[in-house]
Formats: C-alpha cells, sequence, structure tokens
C-alpha cells in the first residue's frame, strides 16, 4: 500500500508540475497560481467539512498560515522556471526541497551520515552542470536556475511547516485547506499590484476559458498528491514513502519528451540525473 500511494503521488505531483509549466507559458504565471490555487481551497473546504477537521484547528495552524505566505513566492518561481525550461532540467533540480529539512537538522545538532554527505556533494555537482557549461547550443539560463533554486528552498519550507501544523490526517487537511487560502490571498494581493503597476493579469485574448480544466487539474492534483502521501506515510516507513513519491521529476520529464519533444544535451541531462540522484542519497540517508 505505501508503494502503491507513494507511486500515486509521484505521478500526480509530476503531472501537476508539467502542467503549471505549461499553462504559464500561455497565461500570466500569477494568474495561473491564484486560479488553481482557488480551485483546490474550494474542494479542500469541501473535505475539512466533510471530514469534520475544524475540530483539528489550533496554535498549529500559524505553521500552516506561514507554509502559505512562503508557498506562492516558491511557485511562482518555479513555474516561471518551468516556463522558460526544459523541464526535464529545472523539474530535478527543484526536488533539491529536500535538503532544508536537513539543515533544520543540522542547525538542531543533528549530524548528516556518509550517505547524506554524499547525497549533498552529488546534489550540488547536478546543479552547476544542468546548467552547462556546453560546446553546443545555448546553456540554460542562470535566472532559470536562480528560480528553481529559490523554488526549492520554499518548497522545502514549506514542507518542514505543513510537519509542524498536524498529527493527524483531518489536521492535514485543515492545514492544507489555510494554507492554501493564505496562497490565494497573497497571489491575489500579489496580481493586483502587478496590474497597478501595468502587468497583466489575462492573456490578449481574455480569460483562457478553454484551459480552466487544466487549471483546475493542476489544482486539484496538488491536493490529491498530498492526499496519497499521507496516506502513504501511515501505511509504511515514511523514508519509503519520501523515496518513491520523490520519483516526480521523473513524470514532468517524460511528460515534457512526450508531449513537447524536448531534448537535453548530455550535460544538461547528466547535471538532471545527479540532482535527482542526490535528493535520493539524502531522502535515504
Amino acid at each position: 500500500m505505501t508503494a502503491f500511494f507513494a507511486l500515486a503521488t509521484s505521478l500526480l505531483w509530476g503531472l501537476a508540475d508539467f502542467g503549471g509549466g505549461l499553462l504559464t507559458r500561455r497565461a500570466p504565471v500569477l494568474t495561473v497560481v491564484v486560479v488553481s490555487q482557488a480551485v483546490a481551497a474550494a474542494v479542500l473546504g469541501v473535505i475539512v467539512a466533510a471530514t469534520g477537521g475544524w475540530g483539528e484547528a489550533g496554535p498549529r495552524l500559524w505553521f500552516a498560515f506561514a507554509a502559505g505566505l512562503v508557498g506562492p513566492v516558491a511557485m511562482i518561481c518555479f513555474y516561471k522556471a518551468l516556463a522558460q525550461g526544459p523541464m526535464g532540467v529545472v523539474s530535478p533540480l527543484a526536488t533539491l526541497s529536500v535538503a532544508v529539512p536537513v539543515g533544520v537538522g543540522l542547525c538542531l545538532g543533528e549530524r548528516p551520515g556518509l550517505v547524506q554527505a554524499a547525497g549533498i556533494a552529488v546534489a550540488v555537482a547536478g546543479v552547476v552542470l544542468a546548467g552547462g557549461p556546453q560546446r553546443r547550443g545555448a546553456a540554460v539560463r542562470r535566472q532559470t536556475i536562480l528560480l528553481t533554486l529559490v523554488a526549492a528552498l520554499g518548497f522545502g519550507a514549506v514542507f518542514a511547516l505543513i510537519a509542524e501544523a498536524s498529527t493527524t490526517v483531518t489536521g492535514l487537511f485543515l492545514a492544507l485547506f489555510v494554507q492554501r487560502v493564505t496562497n490565494v490571498a497573497v497571489g491575489g494581493a500579489a496580481l493586483y499590484a502587478s496590474v497597478r503597476r501595468g502587468g497583466a493579469a489575462l492573456p490578449p485574448e481574455g480569460f483562457p476559458w478553454a484551459s480552466l480544466p487544466a487549471l483546475a487539474f493542476v489544482g486539484l492534483a496538488d491536493v490529491a498528491a498530498n492526499g496519497t502521501y499521507a496516506i502513504a506515510a501511515q501505511y509504511g516507513p515514511v523514508t519509503v514513502a519520501a523515496v518513491l513519491a520523490s520519483l516526480y521529476p521523473v513524470v514532468t520529464a517524460l511528460a515534457a519528451r512526450g508531449f513537447l519533444s524536448e531534448r537535453l544535451h548530455r550535460i544538461q541531462a547528466a547535471g538532471a540525473g545527479l540532482a535527482l540522484v542526490g535528493t535520493l542519497l539524502l531522502a535515504t540517508g
């Protein structure tokens, strides 16, 4: 059961990442974030009401609120990086978010084992290689690498905060609901500020109604992934669930190759692969 639900998490997260990056190429990133997260918040609200999650309210929800403040920044950076592409490089680099819990542990006095130390070294090497240099073709833009690393840091912070926001599955749904509502509020404020500065809230052709199902899918897939991951961690070792769930970049990369016909230079593929290997070493260490 752990393997089934963890692999389902990888599938859902990978497809959500691919869809979000693809939509950002057609609509402003802030609009994508606000609409997709609003759909997710609405569905989570129904789930919380149905499961009696309101009874889990308490001081721990401040962690969820903090995650909601950090999440939009990470998501915007990530979607921008995916829009600039290639997704086969961006998505594996974003899995470096697992380094954040390791850093928190170091600050609390923990020391990494040999496997974790190796994972850090391999991941850093992957970051360097994924950004070039290359003999042929243009290297991945430095801005894309920077945006991805900022997103990874933000995602890692969100994971750590959400972990502190609840101790039960129903509490997790409530925490995710609070996080999504905060995401929408922060993203909406950023969108309003962008429009006031002359930015576009919609594509030139108007609201992409044809893309509404895809926007809903991105938000709902993200919520569903959180749910399946929680179930996976309940049924078996968290380490096994974390490792299998961290394979979602493979789904994103395969989707990009299948639907967008992306081709990576060898050095980029090697860097992306090393980043993914480093992430798995960190998670299993």
